[in-house]
């Protein structure tokens, strides 16, 4: 079976700067991907210790996470904003429950 996500530049390029792109794109994609992935370690983390004591702090790193990659430019800004907020909100609610 083939993987959809195989990062394998292809030789369809045959122009310098097309090959460089190429190159170029695939590197921005491990990076994004890699990003992207502990972004959504650290939600889950928080998901994790809502009941518990840490929950602040791993709030704290979440927003880390999606403060870091806004600014990477993995994710858009208002994303970051609206995921923040909709973290506060579930924190807010299992202190107040």
């Amino acid at each position: 079976m083939v993987e959809l996500r195989s990062l394998e530049v292809r030789k369809l390029a045959n122009i310098k700067s097309a090959k460089k792109r190429a190159l170029i794109a695939k590197k921005r994609t491990e990076r994004n991907r890699m990003v992207k992935s502990s972004l959504r370690t650290a939600i889950r983390r928080f998901n994790e210790s809502l009941g518990t004591e840490e929950a602040a702090a791993k709030l704290n790193a979440a927003f880390k996470a999606l403060d870091k990659a806004a600014t990477k430019g993995v994710i858009h800004k208002n994303t970051a904003a609206r995921k923040k907020a909709r973290l506060a909100k579930k924190l807010a609610a299992a202190v107040n429950a």
